[in-house]
């Protein structure tokens, strides 16, 4: 039987989402339950990583195991037994030829700013500009050349594995929102490469604060070079919101 799950989590206190030495990521505890709950080793593949403090609203991933009891027992049992911060969301039964990862058809992330300092309520999941101001109508301007389909690699890290993706890749949305002093950046796309969300909010906040013109952005992006000009915005402030599939569901 394959499974299909979404897990919500606080990344803060997380390694990120894939397993690693010294086991403190999302994917070794969930595997950890479910050996718990299944007596034997299950391993789980994810729709995407996340690095050590980025958040997921719905990250989802799979696995294949027998069971016989209702999908809500299922779900209580995976439930229990986590640690504060995880959450299993939903579970249900797919068919063998779902795949976390190579099903998806795009997804979606935030990043949240706040002018000042957010409030303890939020400051986990919030970059706080402290003394900055943004202008998110520049913000808006540069975020406009950056939709559509374009060779992201100067918006992309290197992961050091020798590990290699296509760099081009389609973002479909890319959005400025104000609400008060709280702004939110809002990413969907086909895909993403490694650190490209937080790239670019940081040339976007850089644009907004003044540091670069919203034209730069466009140089930059037709560079395909990584240079000092892109700032990686800090990981708390990135939510993985929604992971998309072809039968239009989470």
């Amino acid at each position: 039987m394959r499974w299909k799950c979404m897990v919500a989590f606080d990344g803060t206190d997380f390694f990120g989402w894939q397993s690693q030495a010294g086991g403190n990521t999302v994917q070794d505890y969930i595997e950890r339950r479910l050996e718990v709950v299944f007596k034997q080793p299950v391993r789980i593949h994810g729709c995407s990583r996340t690095d050590s403090g980025v958040h997921a609203a719905g990250l989802v991933f799979h696995f294949d195991a027998d069971w016989s009891h209702p999908v809500k027992h299922l779900l209580r049992a995976l439930r229990v037994g986590l640690p504060k911060g995880i959450l299993i969301t939903a579970v249900r039964r797919v068919p063998d030829t779902f795949h976390a990862r190579y099903s998806t058809t795009g997804k979606r992330y935030i990043y949240r700013l706040y002018e000042g300092w957010a409030s303890p309520f939020e400051s986990r999941f919030t970059y706080s500009l402290e003394n900055r101001k943004v202008d998110t109508n520049k913000m808006k301007q540069a975020a406009m050349c950056l939709v559509g389909r374009h060779d992201f690699t100067a918006f992309a890290a290197d992961r050091g594995d020798e590990s290699r993706e296509d760099p081009v890749k389609e973002l479909r949305r890319l959005d400025v929102v104000r609400r008060g002093k709280s702004v939110r950046i809002i990413f969907e796309g086909s895909g993403f490469l490694y650190k490209m969300a937080r790239s670019i909010a940081g040339a976007l906040i850089d644009v907004g604060t003044g540091k670069l013109a919203p034209d730069h952005i466009r140089t930059i992006l037709e560079s395909r070079v990584r240079t000092a000009l892109v700032v990686t915005a800090p990981a708390q402030g990135l939510t993985l919101d929604k992971v998309f599939y072809g039968d239009g569901e989470e």
